[in-house]
């Protein structure tokens, strides 16, 4: 491209020094002397032509450095990564043996955790009277996380009342006439529920939990989602269910540490029993906390997809 160009450039300024045109030599031979006014047009053809090649080199000069950016910013990607990967193996030879009775890991705080965790918070599940009673604070933050992430979501994605966008693939990997799956989801969904209402709901008697429950119960819902369509789902979830749930889920899980907070910075004695030890019904408020928990993830996992997909929920 580069030769054509010069050669286009020699070939106009030879035409404008000789006041020859080229094309009439090659055509018939002739090397008339042209007029002032052809002279005129021929100088205002030239200088036409040398801004477009000044354009041309322009934008070469502007894609060779865009060129040049995209691969500093990969070298530099590349580094960070190398960097951050380095610093994390170092950091993981240089962590306590396995088993180690003399980690440092190992003091009174979790000592205390071990020792007086089903007394004092009446899970059995020690890691759910940590989770939601030691340290609530911290998973009360976490679930308004998850809640402020997917109001954004929905705020940028959310189809309004004169959206339409169509996706010209969405019947093209449209599961709704799969057969197979839709036969499959109506023999799993209901043991999927039934899965993750037990892990919601034992979570403060053994591995589980809301974090985990909620997870399963979402992912239970896109599953029927993605077989049965928006009709199935809307019969019992749609968008007024989801923000009632979530709201009230946050609030009530506001609400009541705050009461154990108050209680707990004054040294007053809860009124919340917390029950036998290993009882269903047990633990104090952990049973209700994670229920909260569980029901925010599962709106936050549905409502992710359906507004990745369809743009509502």
């Amino acid at each position: 491209m580069k030769t054509k160009l010069n050669k286009l450039r020699e070939l106009i300024r030879y035409w404008d020094e000789t006041s020859i045109d080229p094309t009439d030599k090659i055509s018939d031979g002739s090397t008339e002397i042209v007029s002032d006014a052809n002279d005129e047009s021929k100088k205002t053809n030239i200088r036409l032509i040398d801004r477009v090649l000044t354009v041309h080199s322009e934008r070469k000069l502007v894609h060779g450095m865009i060129k040049g950016f995209d691969a500093l910013y990969y070298a530099a990607a590349v580094f960070v990564c190398l960097v951050l990967s380095s610093a994390l193996i170092y950091m993981a030879f240089k962590l306590p043996a396995f088993g180690i009775a003399d980690t440092p890991h190992n003091n009174e705080v979790y000592e205390r955790y071990i020792e007086h965790a089903v007394d004092e918070t009446g899970a059995v599940n020690a890691v759910a009277g940590m989770i939601l009673d030691y340290r609530a604070f911290d998973t009360l933050g976490e679930s308004h996380v998850l809640f402020t992430a997917l109001m954004c979501v929905m705020i940028l994605l959310k189809n309004t009342p004169n959206s339409t966008v169509t996706d010209p693939g969405e019947k093209l990997f449209d599961l709704r006439d799969d057969v197979p799956l839709r036969n499959t989801v109506r023999c799993v969904f209901p043991f999927v529920v039934m899965f993750g209402a037990y892990v919601l709901l034992a979570g403060h008697l053994g591995p589980g939990g809301g974090f985990s429950g909620g997870a399963i119960l979402g992912a239970g819902m896109i599953l029927l989602s993605c077989s049965y369509g928006d009709e199935k789902t809307g019969v019992f979830f749609n968008e007024k269910v989801f923000k009632a749930v979530s709201c009230t889920a946050l609030c009530f899980y506001s609400l009541s540490k705050t009461y154990s907070f108050y209680t707990g910075a004054n040294d007053l004695e809860s009124i919340i029993p917390k029950g036998t030890p290993g009882a269903i019904l047990s633990a104090g408020l952990i049973l209700p906390l994670d229920i909260a928990v569980g029901l925010v993830v599962a709106c936050t996992m549905f409502g992710f997809y359906s507004l990745f997909t369809k743009g509502k929920i």
